[in-house]
């Protein structure tokens, strides 16, 4: 049987109409079990690992809150200012960290995770290298703050 050339749909999935295939909403085609990704997919994928290359190497290669040692698979993107709290997603407002550091800080403004966590806000001043003047400007304030709450306490 003559095999027919893939439709493409409006939303850059694909439909291999001679093999039977369905679109999915992921972003992926699904042919007889195998799933093979749109252009659309790739290039976001291409695009995250690019991201956390440049943010591990801007970072030393370490957790910017626990400052362990971290590899390209063991490394998670972390917005310095969260997404959910208004922060954008560009080079200057990411940073690297291990998993459990990512979801110790989860959603939190870094003033506020630091406030809570100094040690944190110490090794962000000193591995965090890519990242907004501002940013670091409000870190030593809200670790200095910590330490000076913590010896009067």
């Amino acid at each position: 049987m003559p095999r027919r050339p893939a439709l493409r749909l409006s939303h850059g999935a694909a439909y291999d109409a001679g093999r039977g295939a369905r679109p999915s909403k992921r972003g992926a085609v699904r042919t007889r079990g195998r799933v093979r990704p749109t252009t659309k997919a790739v290039v976001h994928v291409a695009l995250k690992r690019a991201l956390r290359k440049g943010a591990l190497r801007d970072c030393n290669q370490r957790c910017v809150y626990c400052a362990t040692r971290l590899d390209q698979r063991t490394a998670t993107l972390d917005h310095v200012v969260p997404l959910a709290r208004g922060g954008a997603h560009d080079p200057g407002n990411l940073v690297v960290a291990c998993a459990p550091c990512n979801r110790l800080k989860s959603d939190l403004l870094p003033f506020e995770f630091f406030a809570r966590h100094p040690w944190a806000g110490a090794n962000f001043v000193r591995y965090a290298r890519n990242v907004t003047r501002a940013l670091k400007r409000g870190a030593r304030r809200a670790v200095s703050l910590a330490f000076a709450a913590e010896m009067a306490a």
